[in-house]
This record gives structure tokens, sequence and C-alpha cells, in this order.
């Protein structure tokens, strides 16, 4: 991570901070002399040389995009990196002129971190003037909207998250076809029951460790961590004190649960937990071909199933079943999800940002829009496609997931949130391999959280 202008700028005069400030947001700004006609689009391309929806919309929406504008390319620069690699390889892209796309894929939790370092170009003046951003939902676009006020990318969708299961595997073990735990202790007892009963699968996948990135920290721990308390306060970050929290017995008791799935065997092997391919192996093997009972996960995996994907599942909808993620004691409101999603953004030092918003605006037609969040499996951030009766009916599941919404939470996407994450994914390793006990991983994680916010903690 780069260091936060905001570190540097601390100790200098406020106004002379503000004007070195927009002197260096104006050079940014002045665009790197590219080639004129070349829009540059950058985006986060599949691991799994298999899966292409993202590479088949971008190439269906460059031939309309090129067909409208006459004498204007586009040029597709695919990044094929796990999570933690692709957000360090944009970065770097980000800070020079000579390697800045024009439009780059942003996750929503990194975007604030992007956005202080300066790589990103605000776009309320674009979106002033496009009648279609009101159609969007106010929570997708305060995901992509900083500390200034300023909207810096705009949402391609959403996301929510519970329980996959396999309804064949519990058949087997003498399990219910509509399952559903209504504590974590539940949720345990079933993996257990699966263990004894059909001892030739994997009972149940929580990822874990730096290797998975972001998909442990929101897909695994927050999942947990949010069902710790009633819902009703963030338990990572002290929205009124402006401070993250350390030292909750929220977040010893999720890393508890981490430590009982690996100590007790109930999860992959470590080995294969802590592989960075991690979430192909559990969508594209363990999954399709029932050798996992039960996946902590989110609401996009049928798009690695589809037609064409190279994993084709046509079955799943009728294999898999779906259950709501537990709070802890089963306490109000009974149920946890996390939403996130990705964003599209305008680098600061982007040679063409009118062509790139009207690349954006082309990507949001309301029938390309459509078409995106059902090849994705992602959630409608746009009410006239949400309402709309052929994405309704795309996909079995959808209402499951988009009902999850009302009950969601979301990341506290603040500038230090990469470096808190990467913190939680090593309490969360250290719990998985064995090499720390929970009050260990837990005192670790304090510590560096002290570290990476600034002192910026406040002890619950």
């Amino acid at each position: 991570m780069p260091v936060r202008p905001t570190a540097v700028r601390s100790a200098l005069p406020p106004l002379l901070a503000a004007a070195l400030t927009a002197t260096a947001l104006t050079a940014c700004g002045s665009g790197s002399g590219g080639d004129p006609d070349t829009l540059k689009v950058s985006f986060k391309q599949s691991t799994d040389n298999s899966v292409k929806v993202m590479d088949e919309h971008l190439a269906d929406i460059k031939k309309q995009f090129e067909k409208a504008h006459p004498g204007k390319k586009v040029e597709l620069i695919p990044v094929k990196a796990p999570d933690s690699e692709y957000y360090t390889k944009v970065q770097q892209m980000l800070r020079s002129p000579k390697t800045a796309p024009d439009l780059v894929y942003e996750d929503t939790f990194l975007i604030n971190s992007d956005i202080t370092s300066g790589y990103l170009r605000p776009l309320d003046a674009y979106l002033a003037k496009w009648p279609d951003w009101d159609r969007f939902v106010d929570t997708a676009k305060n995901a992509a909207k900083a500390e200034d006020g300023k909207t810096y990318g705009v949402p391609d969708g959403t996301d929510t998250r519970g329980l996959w299961f396999d309804k064949g595997i519990f058949a087997k073990a003498g399990l219910p076809a509509d399952w559903q735990p209504k504590t974590w202790a539940e949720l345990l007892d079933t993996a257990r029951t699966i263990k004894r009963r059909v001892p030739d699968v994997t009972p149940l996948n929580v990822y874990t460790g730096k290797p998975a990135g972001e998909a442990a920290t929101m897909q695994g721990f927050e999942m947990l961590l949010y069902g710790t308390n009633d819902g009703t306060t963030d338990p990572l970050y002290d929205t009124a004190g402006k401070k993250w929290i350390a030292g909750s017995q929220g977040f010893k008791d999720a890393l508890a649960f981490v430590e009982t799935v690996y100590r007790e065997k109930l999860g992959p092997d470590v080995e294969t937990a802590l592989d960075p391919n991690i979430q192909t192996i559990v969508r594209g093997d363990l999954l399709p071909r029932g050798r996992l009972a039960i996946a902590l996960d989110g609401s996009w995996l049928p798009q690695d199933w589809l037609p064409g994907s190279g994993h084709e599942w046509p079955e799943w909808s009728r294999e898999l079943g779906l259950a709501y993620m537990p709070t802890q004691r089963g306490q109000a409101p009974g149920k946890v999800s996390m939403s996130g999603g990705w964003t599209w953004a305008i680098p600061a030092k982007a040679a063409n940002p009118d062509l790139a918003f009207d690349f954006i605006k082309r990507m949001q037609t309301t029938a390309n829009a459509r078409k995106w969040y059902i090849a994705n499996s992602g959630i409608a951030v746009r009410e006239d496609v949400a309402a709309d009766p052929a994405y309704v009916k795309a996909q079995p599941g959808i209402t499951f997931f988009t009902d999850l919404v009302a009950s969601t939470h979301y990341r506290p996407a603040y500038p230090a949130y990469p470096k808190v994450s990467t913190a939680i994914q090593e309490a969360m390793e250290g719990v998985t391999t064995g090499d720390m006990s929970v009050a260990e991983a837990a005192k670790g994680y304090d510590e560096e959280l002290k570290s990476v916010t600034d002192g910026q903690v406040v002890q619950k």
C-alpha cells in the first residue's frame, strides 16, 4: 500500500496542504497524452480460464461502443489474478500516466483507499447530466462515495451471501432438504453429523487466510462477526467515534468458529483452504462434483455453472439448497449477510475521461445492465432492472438473495480498511493452521489494528 496522502499532509499548514492537494490532483487529471482515439479499459479477468462472463460482456459493449463512436477504438486490458493480487496490480497501474487506463474495475472495499491516494477522478459532473443515475438505489450509490461527499464510481451490481448446501449429501446424512440452522451451534452440529455419516465429503467451507484475500474477510469472517451482536451497531468500526474496534468478544467468538471448523476437520484440509485458487476449487470442483456439503458463499456462484462456462452444471438449482447464515445465538434479526460489489471508476491520470464515461453509460443502458446482472448472477442496483420480470425469473435463487438486502451489512470502506482486512486474514490463518490460539490471534490483530489505523482504535 502506498503512504496515504493525509499522513504526509498532516504536518503542513491547512491552506498549504489544500493547495498542494489541488495542484497534485490537477496534475494527475491533465491526462497521459495517450491516443485520444483509443479507450483503455482495465478489468479483473477470472483466474479460471473457462469462466468468460466478464470477457464476453465487455467484448459486446466494445462492439456497441465502437459502432456508436466511429473512429474510436476500445482496448480491453484484462488483469488475470486472484483478488489480492489484482488490487495490487491496479494500484501500480494507477500511479503513472504511462500505465493508467481510462476506465478501471474497482472493488467497493478498495475504492476509498484509492480515492485517498489521489488515484481516482470524481464523477459528479458527469453524473449530474446523466438521467439514469436516478435509477440507482441509494445504498449502491453510497458504496462509491468518499468521505468528501463526492462519487468516484458507478456500481455495476451488488451481492449478498448465505449458505449453499448439497441436498444429496444431506439426504445421505438423514438431514432435511429444507434445512435452516438457527444458530452457529446448529450449523456446526450439522457439519459434524455430515462428517460422521458421509465421511468422504467436506462438511463445510469457510474461506480463510491471506491467500483467499477479501473472500476470507468478507465471505468468512465478517459473516460471523456481524452476527455476534443485535445488528444495530457495526462490530468492526465505531461509526460515532470514528474508530476501529479492538478487543471485542465478538471478534474472538468469530475466530473461535473458524478455529473449530479446521481443528475438527470440518472444512477442507489446510493446504487446500490456503490455496490462492480456493474459490475456483469450491465453485468449479467441490460443489459440482458433490464433494462439499455446505458452502458459506455468495449470490454469484451460478455464473460459473452456466452454459459455456467450462463448469456447466444445469442441475445445480435442483441439487443445491439455500439457507440463511444464522446469527450467533439466534438473536434478532436471525440472519446475516454482507454486501459489496464492484464499480467502474475513472483514474485521475486517465487520458480520455469523457470517452470513459460514455463507455460507462453504454454498459448501463437498461438492456445491457439487465443482460449483465443475469449473466453475472448479480443483484441489480438499478430499480428498473430489479423490477423487470426477465431479471426476476432469470435465475433460481435470485429472490432468496434479493430478500437478504433488507438485513445485509456493508464493510466500513474507509481508507484503512484494506489493511484492516489483511490483519483479519492473518488472524484467521493463525487459528486455521493451529499456529496461534484464539487469544494470541486476537491480540496480534489488536496490535496490528493500532499500527495500520494510526492508533484510531477503541477497546470494546
